[in-house]
C-alpha cells in the first residue's frame, strides 16, 4: 500500500462568502496540487472539501497521513463522527449536524483509505500547510476570475 502525505486547507472571504479549498499530496518524488472554490460557502465547508477532494484524488487504497489546521475537521472525524452517526446525525444537544453532506462524503473516503489524522498549527511556516493554504486561496482567485 502506498504511503501518501496529504495537507489540506480551506479559506473563506467572509463567512459565509466566497471560499476555496486546497490539497497537496505527496508520494515519494510525486506530488499533486488541487484546488477549487465555491461562491457562497463557509470556512468549515472549505476545510472539509480540501480533505474530501484530496482523498478522492487517490485512485487506489492508500495509507494516508492527512494534515489539517482545522480542529473542526480533525476532531469531527476522530472524535465526534461515531456519535453523530449513532444519534442519527444529531449533535449532543439534539441539533442536526452542520455540513452533514460533507461529513458523509469524508466518512466514505475514510472507509476506503487508511487515514491517520494530524492537526498542525496554521500559518506557522509548516511547508505543506503553507502550500495547502496557497492552493485554497488560488481556488478563490480562480473562481473570481471566472465571474
Amino acid at each position: 500500500m502506498k504511503n501518501v502525505i496529504l495537507y489540506t486547507d480551506g479559506a473563506c472571504k467572509g463567512n459565509p462568502g466566497i471560499g476555496g479549498w486546497g490539497a497537496w499530496l505527496t508520494f515519494g518524488q510525486h506530488e499533486k496540487r488541487l484546488c477549487g472554490g465555491e461562491r457562497d460557502t463557509t470556512n468549515n465547508r472549505m476545510e472539509l472539501m480540501g480533505a474530501i477532494e484530496g482523498l478522492k484524488a487517490l485512485k487506489e487504497k492508500c495509507q494516508v497521513t492527512l494534515y489539517t489546521d482545522s480542529s473542526y475537521v480533525q476532531k469531527g472525524i476522530t472524535e465526534w463522527l461515531a456519535g453523530w452517526k449513532r444519534k442519527g446525525w444529531k449533535t449532543a444537544s439534539k441539533q442536526p449536524v452542520k455540513n452533514k453532506d460533507l461529513w458523509q462524503a469524508l466518512d466514505e473516503q475514510c472507509q476506503f483509505h487508511d487515514v491517520t489524522w494530524k492537526w498542525v498549527k496554521g500559518h506557522a511556516g509548516i511547508e505543506g500547510n503553507e502550500i495547502a493554504d496557497q492552493l485554497a486561496n488560488q481556488g478563490i482567485e480562480e473562481l473570481r476570475a471566472k465571474s
